[in-house]
């Protein structure tokens, strides 16, 4: 099944790097002086330790990537058998067929068939690529069906754990077998790793089909690689607590990478962090530890008989429109919410929004975020409420004549539940701008109250007189259930009431107060819980009818 599995890496008796127009399947040769390079690069390889490595079922770019050769081309090539016969100089035809019958390709011990370009799909299906420019052009392909507005691209690799192990495994057997030979220091430190070989093989050929550049960008392409059948760390490989350690690592790409270290165990095991090394770890210019023992090198490798299973994804990091939202209904809540199987409102603004943006990005889904919220009861009016959608793997990145489109359409709704107001693209850091904002925000009111006395002239100049009320609140009885019985200090920092003509007992209060205010339960007291309150302070009864918040005081997506 090896030989079947590598036939693909190879082609039919030619070393030559083949490239992919983007406008077509023209394979492009290259000249004699690149061949040429490609000889001397081979032939400067010590032979016998090339030799060793090819009978322990390490591949061509891998022998590469642990002697340093880092030619871009070298890893894109379709390398053939006659490669190495000039490596080992085997030079005359039947020397070569010996060879190449000698060296039938099998699965890579170190990098698990990654830089052999073969795979299991999604659907298990055994893949087999010649060279880079195969799996660039299957991978570019892949991400012309997601169809995604592309100025720029991303690469991410993750790859197995147990490729640093075997890796390792290799190198030490290298230094234990090869180090006190002159060129042993200097090719194994300039060892290229796996991903960065991939990358060197794909990243090229990936610019020309798409026609864009790579590097830092918004649209990543992820490849991860994952053992068909994962490995079982060997014994050997314990630290002094007798067990192996791993821990998880962030990464700038967003990936986590695992870090292994083998450590001694007291038999005169080494040290094999696969980290960066530093001056205090005690590893040599070859990155390997100084004290390692034979027993630490598990050299030779197993067989490996099936390669990575590959898993690909395309997507755009996520996008963000801000606005101010108002809403003109008391039967709307602000989410999407459902008690027992039943809708409770009519509507909601999340998916007021968010439905009429999400379609516009040809996103996956999308996040309805708001700074603070109103009950389901409470209109929003005035300047309206910050908010922001997240959208999820966008396929477009609309235009702000489209924006702005969007915007209109949703303020003509003939229901008329909902406003928008500002709405625009915006950048993640607007995201932090609306949090730092919102703990300092104040809010306005307007109240419907009733209290159980006529309203009299004294009652007008006592609520206006005060002035930065400090007040508290326990959890108010009607959120118990979800919220934590605590006592939560605010601040009140004018009120003033507006008579209603021909009316004695109702009337409008104007306040304004700090962010988290409760302002139900301070109108009519909650049973005791926020004191003081409307009713305490008229020395009355008093209960809110209806509750409108008239201002959000934040600098957020304000018109210019």
């Amino acid at each position: 099944m090896s030989s079947e599995t590598e036939a693909a890496q190879f082609s039919n008796g030619t070393d030559a790097v083949q490239v992919i127009s983007p406008n077509d399947d023209h394979r492009v040769t290259p000249g004699d002086d690149e061949r040429r390079h490609l000889n001397d690069a081979v032939r400067s390889l010590p032979s016998h330790a090339v030799k060793d490595l090819l009978s322990a079922g390490v591949c061509i770019r891998c022998i590469f990537r642990l002697f340093g050769i880092s030619d871009h081309a070298y890893f894109r090539s379709s390398l053939s058998p006659s490669v190495m016969c000039n490596i080992l100089g085997e030079g005359d035809s039947s020397s070569s067929e010996s060879m190449e019958s000698e060296l039938k390709p099998e699965v890579c011990r170190i990098c698990l068939g990654i830089l052999q370009f073969i795979y299991r799909d999604e659907k298990e299906m055994l893949v087999k690529r010649k060279n880079g420019d195969e799996l660039a052009a299957s991978i570019a392909e892949l991400t012309r069906q997601e169809g995604h507005q592309i100025d720029g691209f991303s690469l991410e690799v993750s790859i197995p754990p147990i490729i640093f192990e075997n890796e390792q495994a290799v190198r030490l057997y290298m230094k234990k077998k090869y180090g006190s030979e002159l060129w042993f220091q200097e090719r194994l430190s300039e060892c290229i790793s796996t991903k960065d070989a991939l990358k060197f093989a794909i990243v090229n050929p990936l610019e020309i089909i798409l026609d864009v550049k790579s590097g830092p960008s918004y649209v990543r392409i992820r490849l991860t690689y994952t053992e068909t059948k994962p490995s079982i760390i060997p014994s050997k490989s314990v630290d002094r607590n007798g067990g192996s350690k791993r821990r998880k690592t962030g990464t700038n790409n967003g990936l986590d990478t695992v870090h292994v270290e083998l450590v001694g165990n007291g038999t005169g095991c080494c040290d094999l962090s696969l980290g960066q090394g530093s001056p205090a770890s005690g590893r040599s210019s070859t990155g390997l530890a100084e004290h390692e023992s034979s027993e630490c090198s598990n050299f030779p490798l197993e067989r490996v008989n099936e390669p990575c299973h590959l898993v690909f994804l395309c997507y755009r990091t996520p996008i963000y429109f801000g606005g101010r939202y108002l809403k003109f209904s008391r039967n709307v809540s602000q989410t999407r919410w459902i008690i027992d199987d039943e809708r409770m409102g009519e509507a909601s603004i999340e998916e007021i929004i968010g439905g009429n943006i999400l379609p516009m990005c040809q996103g996956d889904s999308y996040k309805f975020h708001a700074a603070g919220r109103e009950d389901i009861d409470v209109r929003m009016l005035g300047s309206g409420r910050p908010f922001l959608v997240e959208v999820q793997n966008a396929r477009k990145v609309p235009s702000e004549a489209l924006v702005k489109e969007i915007e209109t359409r949703m303020n003509n709704l003939g229901n008329k539940l909902v406003g928008v107001k500002n709405l625009s693209l915006v950048t993640s850091h607007s995201w932090d701008l609306m949090r730092e904002g919102e703990a300092e925000k104040q809010k306005q009111y307007s109240a419907l109250v009733w209290i159980s006395r006529p309203l009299e002239d004294e009652d007008l100049q006592c609520i206006a007189s005060h002035k930065d009320l400090q007040i508290l609140q326990r959890t108010p009885v009607r959120v118990l259930h979800r919220r934590s019985p605590l006592e939560r200090g605010k601040i009140i920092h004018w009120m003033k009431i507006e008579q209603i003509t021909g009316s004695s007992q109702y009337f409008l209060l104007h306040l304004c107060t700090q962010a988290g205010t409760y302002i139900k339960e301070f109108v009519h007291g909650d049973l005791g819980r926020t004191h003081p309150s409307i009713g305490s302070i008229l020395r009355c009864r008093a209960e809110i009818l209806q509750l409108d918040v008239t201002d959000v005081k934040m600098d957020c997506f304000l018109a210019e």
